[in-house]
């Protein structure tokens, strides 16, 4: 007997592995595998989590249901940013084995929070389906949003991206990312009970399904149209060992964006980020003042990723606007740094100087941040993975009159090689424009440079890895979505609240049944 379950102890750990794995692929298809081209897979996300509770049901203590619950979610975090070896191994030069061993840790310290969650589940499930599916819903939201907020947050890889395309995108304007991840987790369990037998959760499936299809073809636009502009997004595909080496990244970064903010001649030319890799002040006099004088009349505007500030005063990841008849430079300055590259968090000191990256500590800019106006459009920019934070960049609709028309995402994925992390910025890109009904012009180092429309489309793009200039018309809008008004003014808190409550009544319920 104490073999067979042991037996059915290790077949359980190596199904929740699998499953995790599956979960990681259907939030963005690995592109070198050629399904999908980097698409989210949205059946997929759900039918791999689907396996989780129903794993974690059949578990005999809270403790063994927390084991599969880690489990399942380390190896969906790790085979969800696996590529942050490149950048630590392969550019930074950090020990292979040591690197590995660090990006296990974040993923099992990351999914320490689902554990709980899992185990909470065990705990607090009763008998009735329908409350049970909720509470499943509630806890895994918890989770994500727990991972995505709490010590900075890293919310990379979280569930709701895997439904920018599906039944599921409808609702994305009405409650954001982390509304569709609690919404598809539900279906991944409801689904599972609707099959079994259960009537009520087999009606209300086939409801938010049919709902989900339906919704775009009845309902009207949150946001109207703020004209077009047209743009110029440059990809520089600087190899990332040498973007910042003086005898070859940096003149080589110089020499070509220079040539084509130069001969750009739409409304708006945007470089990615820290296109240009040197501090104004150490640049050649005549390159900033050519840079200066090239935007200081006409019709023109550009959007440039540099690097700003001095010792004494500290430094800022920024992106400058130059355009004409402007008396000082437009500055808006990275507010959500990312942990070990722009700030260094306490006592970690000894092992980044492990690694060979430029590091250091970075000022933070403000939250909402006043957009750049050119043209008659309010032009949002955010840089690398700001864009991750959608409750940030809802700061900025508090005041439907002043709120952007257009967002801007300049980015350097270089770290990360030819990976599946480009697909999966994508899709985070494309959910920030779904959830504003915004469209979003990303240009990047090595891709993906693209334009998304404001239902979240990639109209054009640039192939990944190689040197080029995509010309486009944007069109802005204007308007607000539910989303956007409630997240404005109260964060993730209407989330929190509703999945805290429904965990307070899974809790009543399971009393009032036990007496």
């Amino acid at each position: 007997m104490g073999h067979r379950i042991a037996g059915n102890d290790v077949l359980r750990v190596v199904i929740v592995l699998i499953a995790g794995c599956a979960q990681s692929a259907g939030v963005a298809w690995p592109l070198n595998m050629g399904f999908a081209s980097g698409a989210p897979v949205w059946w997929l996300q759900c039918g791999a989590l689907a396996v989780l509770p129903f794993t974690v049901h059949a578990s005999t203590t809270w403790r063994q249901a927390a084991v599969l619950g880690w489990v399942f979610s380390a190896a969906w975090l790790c085979a969800t940013f696996w590529w942050l070896y490149i950048s630590m191994h392969t550019y930074a030069g950090l020990n292979a084995y040591l690197t590995a061993l660090a990006i296990g840790a974040l993923a099992m310290a990351l999914g320490g929070y689902y554990a709980l969650a899992c185990g909470a589940f065990w705990r607090l499930r009763g008998r009735n389906p329908v409350l049970v599916s909720l509470l499943f819903a509630a806890l895994w939201t918890i989770a994500e949003m727990a991972r995505g907020t709490w010590f900075t947050g890293f919310g990379w890889g979280a569930i709701g991206y895997a439904h920018a395309d599906g039944p599921f995108a409808a609702y994305i304007p009405w409650v954001g990312s982390y509304g569709v991840g609690a919404l598809a987790a539900w279906m991944a369990i409801a689904a599972v009970f609707a099959v079994q037998g259960n009537a009520i959760l087999r009606i209300a499936v086939v409801l938010v399904i049919s709902i989900g299809l339906l919704l775009p073809h009845v309902s009207h636009p949150w946001s109207t149209s703020a004209g077009t502009l047209s743009v110029t997004l440059l990809q520089g595909n600087i190899p990332q060992d040498e973007k910042f080496q003086q005898g070859s990244g940096v003149p080589l970064a110089l020499q070509w964006y220079g040539e084509q903010l130069a001969r750009s001649s739409t409304d708006l030319v945007v470089a990615p980020e820290t296109a240009i890799p040197l501090l104004p002040q150490d640049l050649p006099e005549e390159y900033w003042g050519a840079l200066n004088e090239r935007f200081a009349a006409g019709s023109q505007a550009a959007l440039v990723g540099v690097p700003m500030g001095n010792f004494t005063q500290g430094y800022t990841n920024s992106v400058l606007a130059f355009a004409p008849q402007r008396t000082a430079v437009w500055q808006y300055d990275k507010h959500h740094l990312v942990p070990f590259g722009e700030f260094i968090p306490p006592l970690f000191k000894w092992f980044t100087r492990m690694m060979n990256i430029p590091l250091g500590d970075f000022n933070r800019g403000a939250v909402g941040q006043a957009s750049f106006e050119w043209m008659g459009q309010r032009l949002a920019p955010n840089i690398c993975y700001e864009d991750l934070f959608g409750e940030e960049l809802g700061a900025r609709f508090i005041d439907s009159a002043q709120a952007p028309t257009i967002f801007v995402n300049a980015s350097n994925i270089g770290w990360f090689g030819d990976s599946v992390a480009i697909d999966q910025h994508l899709q985070i890109s494309r959910m920030r424009a779904l959830e504003f009904e915004r469209p979003m012009i990303r240009a990047t180092n090595t891709g993906a440079t693209v334009v998304i429309d404001h239902h979240g489309h990639v109209t054009h793009s640039l192939p990944r890895l190689v040197r080029g200039v995509l010309v486009a018309n944007v069109e802005g809008r204007t308007g607000t979505t539910p989303f956007a008004w409630w997240v404005a003014r109260f964060g993730l808190w209407p989330i929190w609240i509703l999945a805290l409550a429904t965990v307070f009544i899974a809790i009543r319920a399971r009393g009032i049944g036990a007496r």
